[in-house]
């Protein structure tokens, strides 16, 4: 038996129904994403198959008739499709991305929707592996591995803030990491998921996605303010930032607790766990520039992603060849 969507209200239904019973439209065919292999959208993006799925979409390797390029194909989850602010988040994602220029961001590429109407973003199919893969598949990374990898994550992030724009998500997982061979160490650190990105710009109320006091973003990288559901700025996302790279040296959290309300609880009393406590043969340097990330007060922060990046990066050129290495 098929099932079908009305396509205003989006309410599904089982065969034999043929039309709403909230606004008498006729039903059509529900399109599922996993119906989408072998079809072209756009008249342009040649979907191929699945390769990874979550809550919020589904994602496809596709090839651009266009330029002969593989490109991935993000589709809103169809369930959401009936959340009109799912729906908003998930083009305001296209929008903001395509304003992205900077080589450890990913861009988007276009913004469209299936002939069924699923939502979809197109965006640089970067074959690699997340930075939560590469931590769990070989343990904290070494100081030469790391900090070059923070590095482009700050100037990828500060020119983001540059354009207004806070991830507010960021972790591991939204971390890609990807071969480059004109890098030194061959691999390239690109910042993904924008799809809770803030516009630090006024705008009108009715165009506001996140209420007052609404708290959105992964429960164990919060910054103090952002658990409180307070304003954020770039120093929220440095907090943030400060989390990812203790995990990435640490193999660990900086913060003790057997939930996530554990962890909340924690950071809000401010006491982060010192790196050196877990690594000892860390530079020093390194472990105060993490600390003042993980400052409660954001006043206490990097006044910006470029002043942290610069202090990681003086870490770097003051640390010899194969130091930071666990023994």
């Amino acid at each position: 038996m098929s099932a079908l969507r009305c396509p205003q209200c989006r309410a599904v239904y089982a065969e034999p129904a043929r039309f709403c019973t909230r606004d008498g439209a006729v039903l059509e065919p529900k399109e599922e994403a996993s119906d989408l292999p072998g079809t072209v959208l756009d008249e342009r993006f040649e979907v191929r198959h699945q390769i990874g799925e979550g809550g919020m979409a589904a994602v496809f390797l596709a090839a651009d008739r266009t330029t002969g390029a593989d490109v991935a194909v993000k589709v809103l989850a169809p369930h959401l499709m009936a959340d009109p602010q799912s729906v908003e988040r998930f083009k305001r994602e296209a929008l903001i991305a395509s304003r992205f220029d900077h080589p450890s961001v990913c861009p988007i590429l276009q913004l469209g929707a299936t002939p069924a109407g699923l939502v979809y973003l197109v965006m640089p199919w970067l074959p690699g592996e997340a930075l939560h893969d590469r931590i769990n598949r070989t343990g904290p990374l070494t100081l030469g591995e790391g900090l070059p990898l923070l590095l482009q994550v700050c100037r990828g992030l500060q020119h983001a803030h540059e354009l207004g724009i806070l991830h507010r998500d960021l972790k591991p997982e939204n971390i890609m990491l990807v071969n480059d061979p004109a890098l030194p160490g061959g691999t390239r650190a690109i910042v993904m998921d924008f799809g809770l990105a803030l516009e630090l710009v006024r705008r009108p109320a009715s165009q506001k996605l996140t209420a007052v006091g609404v708290v959105l973003g992964t429960p164990e990288f919060m910054s103090p303010e952002q658990i409180r559901g307070r304003d954020l700025d770039a120093r929220s996302d440095i907090y943030s930032l400060g989390i990812l790279a203790f995990e990435m040296f640490a193999g660990r959290l900086p913060f003790d607790g057997e939930s996530a309300q554990e962890l909340q609880i924690a950071r809000l009393r401010g006491q982060p766990t010192q790196l050196r406590a877990v690594r000892p043969e860390l530079p020093a340097r390194l472990e105060a520039a993490l600390t003042r990330a993980l400052a409660m007060d954001p006043a206490n922060r990097f006044p910006s992603m470029a002043a942290f990046g610069d202090a990681l990066d003086a870490v770097l050129r003051s640390t010899p060849p194969g130091a930071g290495s666990p023994e």
